[in-house]
């Protein structure tokens, strides 16, 4: 039996596809990397809060409110970019994990569904289950971190 999904529509082809992207694929840097990246994207993140958290807490009368207000405000937007990259390895691992695939032959308008063979289903679950869960794991402890500094930072705030 030939399978009617179309290349570019295929699971594992959408996995591959994720892989190789310019931004999808910080996910699958080793951690120190991974790492950095998040630190860039937060300290670009901090330079746009900062001015906005200026404008309600100076930095000559508040320097302590500023400061938690502009980082809270980097994590929010870092946590926004944290999502989508999220959103798009939870898509392809559901699509994996999924016993039948929903394609379009043309257009939205011919939708159709294709039951997976069994061994077509064994293989997309276990690139799901070794390849993309482990980087939904490390992107869930980082909203995690992420989180519980924000959790910190509320705290101190009702501190002072």
């Amino acid at each position: 039996m030939t399978c009617p999904v179309p290349s570019e529509q295929l699971p594992l082809n959408e996995y591959q596809d994720l892989k190789e992207s310019w931004f999808f694929r910080w996910a699958t840097l080793e951690t120190p990397r991974y790492i950095a990246k998040l630190v860039w994207i937060g300290m670009a993140a901090w330079t746009i809060a900062a001015p906005i958290a200026a404008a309600s807490f100076p930095l000559t009368k508040y320097f302590n409110q500023f400061f938690l207000v502009s980082t809270a405000g980097a994590i929010v937007l870092l946590s926004l970019v944290l999502l989508r990259l999220y959103l798009g390895w939870a898509y392809v691992s559901s699509r994996l994990m999924a016993s039948n695939v929903f394609y379009e032959e043309s257009g939205w308008y011919d939708g159709q569904v294709w039951n997976k063979p069994t061994e077509v289903l064994t293989r997309d679950r276990l690139v799901a289950a070794y390849q993309i869960h482990p980087l939904l794991k490390r992107m869930r402890h980082t909203f995690a971190v992420l989180v519980g500094v924000l959790g910190v930072e509320a705290l101190i705030w009702s501190l002072i």
